[in-house]
């Protein structure tokens, strides 16, 4: 019997949880960026354009879980309290605020996001062979919005000069 691909979860929450611990090991601010859709909840009035960038550092959360299939916290918006909830399949990317290293994942579709739902709630059975391409590290540019937030805000520019040569993104295959 082959055991190798069956019932193997997703790398995604892995490598969310290791670039986590990169960027808190060495004094980087995480960012998630995230595609808003069923199942998410976040507050509403700081998602652009169907995506929302969260602070996720140990100071902006409390109570962070980053688990398999989802991640929660609880984070202050504009002084309020609120709680997180981001399913995995709804993570873009992972990157650290002052040098946008990380890494981009490839998000499901909303139809695909519910089936999943449904998939958990009933007997697992079917194959999953549309499963989404392989995640792939990128230098990440930081999400522009208005800064309208205090307590968790949106990403900044990198504070270092660019230096010679390095001031393209860079996809790594």
């Amino acid at each position: 019997m082959d055991s190798g691909s069956q019932d193997i979860g997703s790398t995604k929450p892995y490598l969310i949880r290791a670039l986590y611990e990169w960027c808190t090991d060495n004094g980087l601010t995480p960012y998630l960026a995230v595609q808003v859709g069923p199942g998410a909840r976040v507050p509403l009035e700081f998602v652009k354009n169907g995506e929302i960038v969260l602070n996720i550092s140990f100071d902006a959360t409390s109570g962070l879980n980053i688990g398999n299939d989802e991640i929660r916290f609880k984070a202050r918006f504009g002084g309020v309290a609120r709680d997180i909830l981001v399913p995995i399949a709804q993570v873009s990317a992972i990157y650290a605020r002052e040098n946008s290293q990380g890494m981009a994942f490839p998000v499901e579709a909303a139809s695909e996001t519910d089936a999943l739902d449904e998939r958990n709630d009933a007997p697992a059975a079917a194959d999953q062979e549309d499963s989404p391409p392989p995640a792939k590290p990128v230098r990440l540019r930081p999400v522009e919005s208005t800064p309208s937030e205090t307590d968790n805000p949106p990403p900044e520019p990198p504070a270092t000069p660019p230096r010679p040569g390095g001031t393209h993104l860079t996809r790594v295959k």
